[in-house]
C-alpha cells in the first residue's frame, strides 16, 4: 500500500508540476485523458525507481559538493536526477515515436525548476496525507 500512495504522490506532483511549467515540461502521451494519466504514472514509476537506485550513489560521490555549498547541491542532483528520468523515459522502446514520456525544453534551469516544484509537491502532499498512509 505504500509504494503505491508513493507512486501516486510523485504522479501528482509530475502532473501538477507538468501543468504549471506547461510550455517547458510536459508528460508525452497519446492525447487521451486515460493516457496521460498512465503516462505520468509510468513516469511517476521510472522518476522513483532513479531517485531509489541513481540517487544515493550520485550523492555519495558529490559529498564535498553537498558540504562545501550547505546542502544547495541539492537543486543540481535533483535536477540530474530529473534528467536522467527524461532520457529513460523518452526511450523508443515499443515503436519508433515515443508514446509516453517526459519531457524538458529549454536547458538546465528548466530541469532544475522542474525538479524543484516536484519536491515541493511531494514533500506537502506527504505532509497532507495521514502519517499511517505515508509510512
Amino acid at each position: 500500500m505504500k509504494i503505491l500512495v508513493r507512486i501516486a504522490v510523485t504522479a501528482a506532483a509530475i502532473g501538477l508540476s507538468a501543468w504549471l511549467l506547461a510550455d517547458h515540461l510536459n508528460v508525452v502521451s497519446n492525447g487521451t485523458m486515460l493516457g496521460t494519466i498512465l503516462a505520468t504514472l509510468a513516469v511517476a514509476v521510472v522518476y522513483g525507481l532513479v531517485n531509489l537506485i541513481v540517487k544515493p550513489i550520485v550523492q555519495l560521490l558529490s559529498l564535498p559538493l553537498f558540504i562545501l555549498t550547505l546542502g544547495l547541491f541539492t537543486l543540481v542532483v535533483n535536477a540530474f536526477m530529473l534528467w536522467l528520468t527524461t532520457v529513460i523515459a523518452n526511450q523508443h522502446w515499443f515503436s519508433d515515436q515515443p508514446n509516453w514520456g517526459l519531457e524538458v525544453n529549454g536547458g538546465f534551469w528548466w530541469f532544475v525548476l522542474g525538479a524543484l516544484v516536484i519536491s515541493v509537491v511531494q514533500m506537502i502532499l506527504n505532509a497532507v496525507l495521514p502519517d499511517r498512509v505515508t509510512e
